[in-house]
Order: structure tokens, then C-alpha cells, then sequence
């Protein structure tokens, strides 16, 4: 008997030690993290619309170049290099075509500051005050001011098969 228990003894102990050592990651229960942070949207409720004032400038994006930085066309006429303020970075994501009220730079007039991006509805309604012209596409992918050039040069020639 006193042998048998020996025997038996060694061998549970070995397997409770063995799944102690087994650790498993915990199981993600999504209280926090990027997941909270990217689900939630605070900023959809109506805001005032906000009005251009001295030293700032409407603009359309036209391209973005990265590090916080991008090409928008302003629409007193000039393209400008615009600088994503550090309040908007990685909470407020601009796009391509997006319409932008831009800081003008006393010392600099081709380069710019973000101050704000206008959502589709608030950029209709700018455009209905005649903030911004009729010109001015929204809701428009990438912009490009020669669209037609562009299609009518294809490398490629199609022919019939």
C-alpha cells in the first residue's frame, strides 16, 4: 500500500505542476484599448456651423503627403501646403476632397495650418451661403483639376480579339 501511494503521488504532482506552467492569454472582453476608442463616435451629435474669419481661408483637399501634412486648394485661388494640427491628428481623419477652414500664415502665404474639416452636410450648407463656390465638388473622391487629360492618355491600346 505505502509503495502504491508513492507511485500515485509523484505522478499527480508532476501533472498539477505541468498545468500551472501552461499560461493562456486572457480573453480580450473589449473595455478598453483601440477597440473602445474606434467604436465610439462622440463628435455626431449637430455643431454650429463655423464661419470663416480674418486670416482664414476655405479649402479643398487635394492630396495628402504624409506626417501630418497636405496639398489643399484654397479658394481664393492659391494651392497651399497645410499642416494637420496637432488637436486633430489621429482624432479627426481628413481624406482627399475633404472641405477644410485653413489658418493663413503671416509670414508665409503658401503654406497654411488646419484648423477644422466641415462634414458633407455642413460643407452643402457653406455652399449654400455662398461661403464656398458652386464650383467646389463634395462628396468627391480624390481631386484632380484635369480629369480629362487624364482619361484621354492610356498606355494601353484595346484591340478587337
Amino acid at each position: 500500500d505505502n509503495q502504491k501511494k508513492l507511485i500515485v503521488l509523484p505522478f499527480k504532482l508532476s501533472r498539477t505542476f505541468y498545468k500551472e506552467e501552461i499560461h493562456k492569454m486572457p480573453k480580450n472582453k473589449g473595455k478598453g484599448g483601440k477597440n473602445r476608442r474606434r467604436g465610439k463616435n462622440e463628435n455626431e451629435e449637430k455643431r454650429e456651423l463655423i464661419f470663416k474669419e480674418d486670416g482664414q481661408e476655405y479649402a479643398q483637399v487635394m492630396r495628402m503627403l504624409g506626417n501630418g501634412r497636405l496639398e489643399a486648394f484654397c479658394f481664393d485661388g492659391t494651392k497651399r501646403l497645410c499642416h494637420i494640427r496637432g488637436k486633430m491628428r489621429k482624432k479627426v481623419w481628413v481624406a482627399c476632397g475633404d472641405i477644410i477652414l485653413v489658418g493663413l500664415r503671416d509670414y508665409q502665404d503658401s503654406k497654411a495650418d488646419v484648423i477644422l474639416k466641415y462634414n458633407p452636410d455642413e460643407a452643402r450648407n457653406l455652399k449654400a451661403y455662398k461661403e464656398i463656390p458652386d464650383s467646389a465638388k463634395i462628396n468627391e473622391g480624390a481631386v484632380n483639376e484635369d480629369d480629362d487629360a487624364a482619361e484621354d492618355e492610356c498606355a494601353f491600346t484595346f484591340d478587337e480579339i
